[in-house]
Formats: C-alpha cells, sequence, structure tokens
C-alpha cells in the first residue's frame, strides 16, 4: 500500500471535489515521440496503463519481451472484466517481438473466450476488429515490432472487444440543443479507482464530435498551473510550522516523508494543498495505476491528441481561492481529518474504531458512486452523493463548492447553447454540479432547453 501511494504522489492531478491539480509534478523529459497515427491511441493507451510518463525513452525502440508480456496482461486483465465464456481448444502460438509475434499475443488472449470470429485464425480475427489494417506492403509479420505499433494494436483491441459488447464505462452523459447548437455534458469524477477504463463508445464519440471541449479549467494552460501552484505554496517568509500545532506539523511531515517528500519541501506548502493531495490518495483503489489518470484529464488527453480546442469555464485562481481563503481553523481540521483518512489506509496502522468507520463508509460511497457513473444512472449517483447534504450542511467549503459555483456552470453551459451559427461542445465537469439541488440540467431546463440523459 505504502509503495503504491508514493508511486502516485508525483503523478495525482486532481482531488475528488474538483478538477485543480494537487501538488504540481515535473513534465516528463521526452526524447521519442508519438508518430501522428498514434494519436488517436495514446489517451486510451495511458489510462489503461498500456504506456506510461517514461515512453520518452522507448516508444519508438523495437518492443522487448518483458515489454509484451506487461502488455499482454494489461489486455488479459481489461478483457476479464467482461466475464465473458470461456473457449478451450485454441492453438499454442509463435510468440516474440516481431510484428506477427505480437498479432499472435495479443490474439492468444482474445482466443480464450467465446468471441464472434476468434476461429478464423489471428489474421481474419484482427484485421475484422480493425485492429491490424496494414499497408501497400501487407501487414508486414516478419518486421521487428516498435513499442508504439504494439501499444496502438493492444489499445484498437480492447476497444473493439470491449465495443463489440457494448461495455466500458458509460459515463453522466446529457445532450442539449438549441437550435443549430449541441451541448454534450459529462458530469465527471475527479479520481481514477475502481476499473474505470475503458470509456464506453457512446461517451468518446460525444467527445470526439465535438469542435469545443470545455472543462473546469484549461488543463494545457500553463500561466493558470503556475498560478495554482505558487497559490500552494506561503510566499511571506512563513512555513507550514507557523500555521498549524506542533503535532499535527510533525505528523504530516512524517507522513510526507514515508512518500519521498522531504521536510523542507513539505514545510513549503499551505495545508490545503497537502490535504488535497491526502484526499486524492487516500481515494484511490488497488485498479489505480501508477498513472492515475483522473476521468477529466483523460477527456482532456483524448481532445488534446484529437487536436480539439480545449478551454475552462473557471480560472485557477477561482478554484484556488475556494481554498486560499478558507478560515485558518478550519484549513488545521482540514489537513488533520485527510491526514487520519491516510494513516488509516496504510498497512500496519493501528486500528482508530472511528476513523476505520469512516475510512469503510467513504469507500462504500465511493464504490456505489462509481458503480452508477460507469452505468450512467443518474439516480443512483444522487442516492450516492446526496448533494442536499451537502449543501444543507454548516461546513463552510461546500457552499462555496456547489452554492457558489453552480450558477457559473449554468450560465457557461447556456453561452454555448447560445452561440451564433452550428457548434457541437463537450463540457466535462464534477458531476456535483450536474446534480440537484443547483445543477446544470435543470437549470437548463429552467431556461427552456432541451436535455435529455443520452441513451
Amino acid at each position: 500500500m505504502k509503495q503504491r501511494f508514493k508511486a502516485l504522489l508525483a503523478a495525482l492531478v486532481g482531488a475528488a471535489l474538483l478538477a485543480a491539480p494537487a501538488l504540481a509534478a515535473a513534465e516528463p523529459q521526452t526524447q521519442q515521440e508519438f508518430a501522428p497515427w498514434a494519436y488517436s491511441a495514446v489517451a486510451d493507451s495511458y489510462a489503461m496503463g498500456l504506456v506510461d510518463d517514461g515512453y520518452g525513452t522507448y516508444i519508438t525502440s523495437p518492443i522487448t519481451q518483458e515489454q509484451l508480456e506487461s502488455m499482454t496482461a494489461v489486455v488479459a486483465g481489461k478483457l476479464a472484466l467482461l466475464e465473458l465464456p470461456q473457449r478451450t481448444g485454441s492453438e499454442a502460438l509463435v510468440i516474440d517481438t516481431t510484428r506477427g509475434g505480437v498479432m499472435n499475443a495479443l490474439y492468444q488472449e482474445c482466443a480464450a473466450y467465446e468471441l464472434p470470429g476468434v476461429e478464423d485464425g489471428v489474421e481474419a480475427f484482427l484485421s475484422s476488429l480493425g485492429v491490424v489494417q496494414g499497408s501497400g506492403a501487407g501487414l508486414a509479420q516478419e518486421r521487428p515490432c516498435t513499442y508504439q505499433e504494439a501499444m496502438v494494436m493492444a489499445q484498437r483491441l480492447i476497444l473493439a472487444v470491449y465495443d463489440s459488447q457494448d461495455a466500458g464505462s458509460k459515463g453522466l452523459l446529457w445532450k442539449a440543443v438549441n437550435g443549430d447548437n449541441t451541448l454534450y455534458l459529462l458530469g465527471t469524477i475527479h479520481m481514477d479507482r475502481s476499473n474505470v477504463y475503458p470509456m464506453h463508445r457512446s461517451l468518446r464519440e460525444a467527445l470526439l464530435s465535438a469542435d469545443t471541449v470545455a472543462f473546469e479549467l484549461d488543463f494545457n494552460d500553463a500561466e493558470g498551473i503556475a498560478e495554482f501552484a505558487a497559490m500552494q505554496t506561503y510566499s511571506d517568509g512563513t512555513t507550514l510550522a507557523d500555521h498549524i500545532r506542533p503535532e499535527l506539523y510533525q505528523r504530516v511531515v512524517a507522513a510526507f516523508v514515508g512518500l519521498g517528500m522531504p521536510e523542507e519541501q513539505t514545510a513549503l506548502y499551505k495545508p490545503w494543498a497537502l490535504a488535497n493531495s491526502l484526499s486524492a490518495l487516500s481515494m484511490t483503489d488497488d485498479t489505480t495505476s501508477s498513472n492515475a489518470m483522473a476521468i477529466d484529464l483523460y477527456c482532456n488527453s483524448l481532445a488534446t491528441w484529437a487536436d480539439i480546442p480545449v478551454q475552462g469555464v473557471e480560472t485557477y485562481v477561482l478554484q484556488g481561492n475556494i481554498f486560499d481563503t478558507l478560515d485558518p481553523e478550519y484549513l488545521e481540521a482540514y489537513l488533520e481529518g485527510t491526514l487520519l483518512m491516510y494513516e488509516a489506509a496504510m498497512e500496519g496502522a493501528e486500528p482508530d474504531p472511528e476513523v476505520t468507520a469512516a475510512v469503510e463508509a467513504n469507500e462504500k460511497t465511493l464504490d456505489a458512486m462509481f458503480t452508477a457513473w460507469k452505468n450512467r444512472d443518474m439516480e443512483a449517483f444522487s442516492a450516492a452523493y446526496n448533494k442536499q447534504a451537502i449543501v444543507s450542511s454548516e461546513d463552510q467549503l461546500q457552499s462555496r463548492l456547489f452554492t457558489d459555483r453552480d450558477p457559473g456552470m449554468i450560465e457557461a453551459a447556456a453561452a454555448f447553447l447560445e452561440q451564433e451559427g452550428s457548434h457541437t461542445t463537450f463540457m466535462a465537469v464534477g458531476a456535483g454540479h450536474m446534480d440537484d439541488p443547483g445543477g446544470i440540467v435543470s437549470g437548463l431546463r429552467a431556461l427552456g432547453y432541451t436535455v435529455e440523459l443520452v441513451p
């Protein structure tokens, strides 16, 4: 558990409550680049763990046997989740690092199941799914296979099989129309857990049909990200030790030292920045990969690699101020609460009945939210999330998260529907902003727009 948290710390890009980054991570140093023909596969490949942040050192190099085994293990895991009928009697195939050997390895994972056309053999089956497409020179099965080629084949295979089974995470997706304007609304959860990838075809196609994709924040806004990063640290000469009691400070330092962050670095951060990171870490599960690609970031990656313009409906400063202007006493309590949850999740932690109960309740809620999200079941999501209780509470953070922000979200959505001409926009913000009371869906309907949940 500790090692998984440590691997995730640098990769996490969002707490559960906001789409904003937690602690800023360094950009990977890339030497090798994806080829344009592979762009459409990058987002899903990263989300599913077929490629990682170190791709610049290997993506165009010949795939190794070890890499191939790791890749096919991902494919096997994704196929197993479909619980398809088992097939017996498949023949042994030659598995090596040629293109043909990689095709054999991928086909072999499918041959274990009763899939339409699988009995036709490697080349026919993979060609029918569009996994291999070849060129004027054919499939070039004898040539060494690059990692990039293998990745694209694996990504295509997983999506093709999931699409053939009408499977994948559907997401809370609505379609609003006004004249020639179409607005897709996706309520997201700013996390990566519960085997959320791959996404259902309807969600992917809706996003890729858009001429603009909007999020709470523009994740490609380097200046905004820098502003947010600066807001997370002290600039007045003080450190964390000056703002929280000594006993809590020592516990926070110990937690982050265990995650590979030295005290000197931890002391620079404000309580809310550390609390958001601990919260995000505590809300992962065993299906969260070291890539930790929150749903919003997946959508951003899919849009960016497809060269669809991206924008934000809020600013980084606005989201930073949600936390930065909270009462000092509240911030200390917020940090301690997330630290307690994190400590309770660590292996070997001494159980505290009250904290353990809170962790278990939180896990149950998150599981219910993700199950509802994956099934596009807004009623079940609302029951698990209970926004009414959230906005009715006296917790000062909750009113800032929703009561103060929902009207701006509705205004931004309506503006997309009122554009001149014909436009298709995909807007993805936290699912809490879609839910009632005060949600975007009911808000748009009250303004006279047609809004329906995508079937």
